[in-house]
């Protein structure tokens, strides 16, 4: 046992060994501002980085010298084995044209070896408009895949068992039609719905913020989230009701502090409505997930991910009493950030994703989307998006990577930029708390106003040269404007679409629509819980937008304040 004496001694050495540390830091100090350095902006996404970080930047804090992976509060990851045990989930986004085209697609991504699914929806599906709308005209499968109906979910999963792969669905606004149209498509497979897995990212709160593909106002869009958590918490239990995204945030031209905050923010808002409603937190917790954007700087995006682990650790357990371990843990999909791409020189985007696709693997990343080099062009071609996937497998399989759990813990620079992005998250919770949180700080337009101020200032960066972007600011050439062969969807999606939902109208039972849909506007009008009702409507063929406005006769339509 150390004694008093003993431990002063300790105490002694090591401020000895500081003091002579800061001795020789000042000393290098001199010789570094006396010597040239480059007229470039030595900064990550907001801040000035600092040439050198030693044992000094992390006094008062032990960094995570006393912590391991899978153990409180989870900087170095959620698993104690790493990537040892499992590695995370290669799971590219795909859709475009019809359900049958998207279909294939997805085959063919199985085919070469990706472990999951992630479905992109065309721009009408993702505002809940069916393809037959008139606002749908010229949109179909342009952007993404368009669904309708269950009819084009059932198409879109055919030959694929729904209990033998995990799927997620990028979809807001319609979120919950879109789910239950999937469930009703298991059902039909045959596949009791207790097992489908999967996600889907119904993160209504940074639509208002960022990506605006909204339906209803903020309230009722809040009430069909908590309706999703009760819901699935005693019916589908390996489904991931929410992915709290601060992808959307970060592409709309946030900092990493920035998305790091206002993303955990709404999932704390998520949190306060589910208790709100009565759910013992511990009953909905365990099935939130969280969805990155993977950015250049390659350090900081490691630190926001370990720094995103550890606050909501700390905040489930302390702050909303969760008693459950699996409430505490934060898991998450990444996904390359399709904002640096640049349609110049495009084969450079391979390297930009392979280093981003690095650094999320480095920050501990469940599952990954890596983007492919044509996306800033159009929808990925085959072969783009296999270079892509190939990328994701090479760093699994020849790298070395996954063989060592958080392998840049302990380093000075890592860890004083995880405390770093802490502390500004914290600070910026703060700031948010005084205007009287998410959803006042969304009407007032508090957060999208900081979004275009960053936004604003990182264009400025690269117009200025401060920051040099290769190919387009810097090392640029006289090349052809496309040098790459790009996927075109025509219109032909588009005739196929409304020809299957003018059949879909005239042999489905039109009673039960009606039927269906009116049970569905009483139970919104009240306060049952209204995805069993919106599920009978998919189990009967209304269609998206039927569903929809049957909502929006109770819940009215959202107009966004100008800000600007």
């Amino acid at each position: 046992m150390t004694t008093m004496p003993e431990m002063a001694d300790v105490v002694r050495q090591q401020q000895e060994e500081l003091a002579q540390l800061r001795a020789e830091v000042n000393a290098w100090r001199e010789r570094y501002e006396t010597s040239r350095t480059r007229a470039v902006a030595y900064t990550n996404s907001a801040n000035e980085v600092e040439p050198l970080y030693t044992a000094l930047d992390l006094e008062g804090s032990a960094g995570t010298a006393f912590e391991t992976p899978g153990t409180w509060p989870f900087t170095r990851g959620i698993h104690a084995t790493g990537y040892r045990g499992k590695l995370w989930t290669m799971r590219q986004f795909a859709g475009f044209g019809t359900a049958r085209e998207t279909n294939e697609r997805f085959k063919f991504l199985l085919a070469q070896g990706q472990t999951g699914l992630s479905v992109a929806f065309d721009f009408p599906t993702l505002m809940g408009y069916d393809a037959d709308h008139v606002r749908s005209e010229g949109e179909v499968g342009k952007c993404g895949v368009s669904i309708s109906s269950l009819a084009d979910m059932e198409t879109l999963f055919e030959g694929i068992p729904l209990d033998q792969v995990t799927t997620s669905m990028t979809i807001n606004g319609p979120a919950i039609i879109l789910f239950c149209f999937y469930v009703a498509a298991a059902e039909k497979q045959g596949i009791p719905i207790d097992k489908v897995a999967g996600t889907v990212q119904n993160d209504i709160l940074k639509e208002y913020m960022a990506q605006h593909a909204w339906c209803f106002p903020i309230e009722p869009a809040l009430r069909l989230v908590v309706d999703m958590f009760e819901w699935c918490s005693t019916n589908t239990p390996s489904w991931n009701t929410i992915s709290i995204s601060g992808y959307h945030i970060r592409e709309a031209g946030s900092t990493a502090a920035q998305e790091l905050a206002f993303t955990l923010a709404d999932g704390f808002t998520y949190v306060e409505r589910g208790i709100e409603r009565g759910l013992d937190v511990d009953e909905f917790a365990p099935r939130l997930s969280f969805f990155w954007d993977i950015h250049n700087d390659f350090f900081e995006e490691i630190a926001k991910l370990r720094a995103a682990r550890r606050i909501w650790a700390r905040h489930m357990r302390d702050r909303y009493g969760a008693k459950n371990p699996r409430s505490w843990v934060m898991r998450f999909h990444s996904q390359t950030a399709g904002v640096t791409l640049t349609a110049q020189q495009p084969m450079n985007n391979v390297v930009r994703v392979a280093y981003q696709g690095l650094a999320a693997v480095l920050g501990g990343t469940q599952s990954l989307h890596t983007n492919s080099m044509d996306e800033t062009l159009s929808l990925p071609t085959e072969e783009a998006v296999q270079v892509a996937l190939r990328t994701q497998q090479v760093l699994a399989y020849e790298t070395g990577v996954p063989n060592v759990a958080d392998p840049l813990g302990g380093s000075y620079y890592v860890e004083a930029l995880t405390d770093k992005l802490e502390a500004e998250a914290e600070a910026l919770f703060a700031q948010i708390d005084e205007i009287g949180g998410v959803v006042r700080g969304l009407e007032d337009g508090w957060f999208q106003k900081r979004i275009a101020e960053a936004a604003a200032r990182q264009q400025w960066e690269i117009e200025q040269r401060r920051k040099l972007v290769v190919g387009v600011n810097e090392f640029v050439t006289d090349e052809p404007e496309l040098s790459i062969p790009l996927l075109r969807v025509g219109a032909e999606a588009e005739t196929e679409q409304r020809e299957k939902m003018a059949n879909l109208r005239a042999t489905r039972d039109q009673a039960m629509v009606t039927s269906r849909l009116d049970a569905l506007r009483s139970a919104a009008r009240g306060s049952d819980n209204v995805v069993p009702y919106i599920l009978d409507c998919a189990r009967a063929y209304c269609t998206l937008y039927e569903i929809r406005a049957a909502l929006e006769d109770v819940f009215g339509a959202y107009r966004e304040p100008v800000f600007f």
